[in-house]
C-alpha cells in the first residue's frame, strides 16, 4: 500500500484509512451524534464532538482492524468522553470567571494572591511525586484522564485514584497548615 504523509502530525496516511472512515460515518453517524446530542443538549456542540469522534477514528483506524473489535463500542465511547471533557472544561471556566469575580468583590490584593500561592506551593512540595504529578497534568495542564494517562505512561484507572488521593491528601494538609478560604 502507498503511504502519503499528509496525516496529522506528519504521521503516515493509508488511502484505505479514509475508505474505512467513509464507511464508519455512513454506519454510526446518527448513533454517535445521539450520543453526543445526549451528552451536551446542544445541536452544534454534538456536530462538533461527532466531527471530533470521526478525526479520531481516522487518527487511529487500528482500532477497527481487529476482527473482534466493535467500531461502534469505540466511537460511542470516543464521543462520550469528548463530551465529558468539554463539560469538565466549561465548569473549570466558569470556576475561574467565579473566582475572578469573587476577588474584584472582595477587592482582593495582589498580596493576598501570593500569599496564597505560597501556601499552595508548600501543600504542593508535602504531597508524594506521584501525587504532585498527576494533579500538575490533570489540574495545572488540565489534561484529560486519557492523555495524562499517555504523559505519565500509567493507567487511566492509576490516574483516576492518584487524583482522587492527591486532593484529599492536598486538602489534609491545608488543614493541617491551618489554611481557610
Amino acid at each position: 500500500m502507498d503511504k502519503t504523509s499528509d496525516g496529522p502530525e506528519g504521521a503516515p496516511v493509508d488511502p484505505g484509512d479514509s475508505e474505512l472512515v467513509g464507511r464508519l460515518v455512513r454506519e454510526h453517524h446518527q448513533a454517535v451524534l445521539a450520543t453526543a446530542l445526549r451528552a451536551t443538549g446542544d445541536r452544534q456542540a454534538a456536530e462538533e464532538i461527532t466531527q471530533e469522534t470521526f478525526l479520531r477514528a481516522w487518527r487511529h483506524p487500528q482500532a477497527f482492524r481487529s476482527p473482534d473489535s466493535s467500531p461502534r463500542g469505540w466511537l460511542l465511547t470516543v464521543a462520550r468522553r469528548i463530551g465529558a471533557d468539554r463539560w469538565r472544561a466549561r465548569g473549570r471556566r466558569r470556576m475561574a470567571e467565579a473566582a475572578a469575580a469573587s476577588e474584584v468583590a472582595h477587592g482582593e490584593s495582589d498580596l493576598d494572591l501570593v500569599l496564597e500561592a505560597e501556601v499552595l506551593r508548600q501543600a504542593l512540595a508535602r504531597l508524594s511525586p506521584e501525587h504532585r504529578e498527576v494533579l500538575l497534568e490533570c489540574v495545572w495542564r488540565e489534561r484529560s484522564v486519557a492523555e495524562a494517562a499517555a504523559v505519565l505512561a500509567v493507567p487511566e484507572g492509576t490516574v483516576k485514584s492518584r487524583t482522587y488521593y492527591a486532593l484529599r491528601s492536598l486538602r489534609l494538609i491545608l488543614d493541617e497548615m491551618g489554611y481557610r478560604r
